[in-house]
């Protein structure tokens, strides 16, 4: 047996397994410290594992008032956003990766531009903007803003998906007498599930985890999880660690258990692309 092909496959699964612990090591550190007491949270030098197993974080949020109206208020929103993104992306990539017009050269110069503005300075006219419409301190407004910020990177994702799809499948069904919206259907659309499911995963995370404009367009009732986050970190700067873990690892709940059930169909989605394509 060749030495070589053994060594670098052995190379291989130990950088697999040393970025998979570097992946994972935040998580179990972060939930880690939302089962220690205070008495372990102020042991110096800090351990990574507790002592004992210490639920009073869990219990001091769950009694947090607004916790979990923000935490509603971050799903509907992160669902609203990851809708309207879909909706209004699909088509416009599908125009762009298929229909050369003049308008193709601007869009890919509108999406490229619209990545290097500083959130910073987008946040005034978007605010006037929001207020003009009657919109601030709402979700839908906050949707709005969200649509706006993440369609041009939503859109670049879809079109590289329309653009890798052959277009002799599309011919072919209309040799066969398929309609447009028949080939729509039933052609375009189920080869393009990998790139819809991996743009909506993108548009719901960006969403669920965005702080600023939450910060600057909301406020009261109507304020989303990453805002209530915040108020763990008191004003002199004191952080409660314990509680601050626990609302975090809630938190990532939502990401994590959307990404288990649409990874299989994201990965059967693009082997199937691969075979077909």
């Amino acid at each position: 047996m060749n030495r070589t092909p053994v060594a670098g496959r052995i190379g291989q699964y130990v950088a697999l397994a040393a970025y998979v612990v570097f992946l994972v090591f935040p998580l179990l550190w972060l939930l880690s410290v939302s089962l220690k007491s205070p008495a372990d949270l102020a042991t110096l030098p800090a351990q990574l594992l507790p002592r004992g197993l210490f639920f009073g974080n869990y219990q001091e949020i769950a009694s947090k008032q607004g916790l979990l109206e923000s935490a509603w208020n971050s799903t509907l929103v992160a669902v609203g956003t990851m809708l309207l993104t879909i909706a209004v992306s699909l088509p416009a990539a599908y125009a762009l990766g298929r229909f050369r017009t003049f308008l193709g050269p601007a869009a890919t110069i509108w999406i490229l531009v619209s990545q290097v503005f500083p959130v910073i300075l987008i946040a005034i006219p978007l605010f006037m903007i929001v207020r003009g419409l009657g919109l601030l301190n709402t979700l839908p407004g906050l949707i709005l803003v969200y649509l706006v910020w993440t369609l041009p990177f939503a859109l670049w994702m879809l079109r590289g998906y329309v653009s890798a799809l052959p277009v002799d499948l599309e011919e072919a069904a209309a040799c066969d007498g398929a309609s447009r919206p028949r080939i729509l259907v039933s052609v375009v659309l189920p080869l393009l599930r990998p790139g819809i499911i991996a743009t909506a995963m993108f548009a719901f995370i960006s969403s669920w985890n965005e702080f600023f404009f939450a910060l600057v367009l909301l406020k009261g009732d109507t304020t989303t999880l990453p805002i209530a986050l915040a108020q763990f970190v008191g004003s002199e700067g004191k952080v409660a660690f314990g509680p601050l873990a626990a609302a975090s690892v809630l938190a990532t709940l939502p990401s994590l258990v959307i990404f288990a059930i649409v990874q299989r169909r994201l990965t059967s989605g693009l082997l199937a692309g691969a075979v077909k394509g």
